[in-house]
C-alpha cells in the first residue's frame, strides 16, 4: 500500500487574517480529515477561517505540544500508513520552525513518509528580511534564560557572535518590555538592534536602529509577539 503524504501547513500569525493563503493550500485542507495541532482551539480556528465549508465534526485530531507523552507521538501517523494524508498545523507560522512539529516530521522520515511543506508566514524569516542585517549568515538561539545575570552573559556573547553571524532571538511577549531594558543597558551603543513586533498584523511595527538610539524609545511592546535581532559593528 502507497502511504500518505504529511503536509506541513503553514498557519496565520495573528487574528487579523488579512492574508490569503492559495488555492493549492485550501484544496489540500479540504481533502484532509486527519490533523496534528499544537493545540486544537487555534487549530480547528485556523480551519475553519480558510475553509469554512468544511464539517469540522469529521475531523480526526491529535495534539503535538510540550506536554504530549512521547511514547504516543508514533502513533499520530498510522492514518499515513494507512495510505491517508495528514496535516501539521501550529498555532502560528510555519511547522517545525520553533515549534514542537519537528518531533512528528523526524518520525515521519524514519517510517518513510512524503513530507510536504507548503509555504507560508515565518515571523523569524520575515523579522530577518525586514531588519536590515545578514541574511547570509545567522542564528536562531529561541529564549533567552529568565536569570538576569544569566541572560546578561548570554546577551554579551550573543552581541560578540553578532559581529559575522546575525542573532536572532525572542521572549514571551509579556516580557518584552523587560528585554528591550536589558538589551539597551548590556549592549554597545553603536550595536544595531532589530524589533519586529504583529508581523504580517495592522499594527505591524519593525525598526531598525542602533541601542544609542533604542534608549530613547517610548514604544511598548509588552504583549506584542516580537522577534529581536542584534548585529554589531
Amino acid at each position: 500500500m502507497e502511504y500518505g503524504s504529511l503536509y506541513l501547513i503553514p498557519n496565520y500569525l495573528g487574528k487579523n487574517l488579512h492574508n490569503s493563503f492559495g488555492l493549492d493550500i485550501l484544496k489540500i485542507i479540504k481533502g484532509i480529515n486527519y490533523f496534528i495541532f499544537e493545540n486544537e482551539k487555534p487549530g480547528r480556528a485556523f480551519i475553519k477561517s480558510v475553509c469554512p465549508e468544511k464539517n469540522q465534526s469529521k475531523l480526526i485530531i491529535n495534539t503535538l505540544n510540550k506536554f504530549t507523552q512521547e511514547e504516543s507521538i508514533k502513533s499520530f501517523l498510522d492514518p499515513c500508513l494507512k495510505g491517508l494524508n495528514m496535516g501539521l498545523i501550529s498555532d502560528a507560522g510555519c511547522p517545525g520552525i520553533a515549534d514542537p512539529g519537528a518531533n512528528i516530521v523526524s518520525i515521519a522520515h524514519e517510517l518513510k513518509i512524503k513530507i510536504v511543506p507548503l509555504v507560508g508566514p515565518s515571523s523569524i524569516l520575515l523579522a530577518l528580511m525586514a531588519s536590515g542585517f545578514n541574511g547570509q549568515s545567522f542564528k536562531f538561539n529561541g529564549y533567552l534564560a529568565i536569570d538576569k545575570n544569566v541572560r546578561k552573559e548570554q546577551i554579551k556573547l550573543l552581541e560578540k557572535k553578532s559581529q559575522n553571524t546575525t542573532q536572532i532571538f525572542m521572549e514571551t511577549p509579556y516580557r518584552n518590555d523587560n528585554l528591550v531594558s536589558d538589551l539597551t543597558k548590556i549592549l554597545k551603543a553603536s550595536t544595531r538592534l532589530c524589533i519586529a513586533s504583529d508581523i504580517t498584523l495592522e499594527s505591524e511595527l519593525i525598526k531598525t536602529e542602533t541601542i544609542q538610539n533604542w534608549r530613547n524609545n517610548k514604544v511598548k511592546y509588552n504583549k506584542r509577539p516580537s522577534i529581536f535581532i542584534i548585529q554589531a559593528t
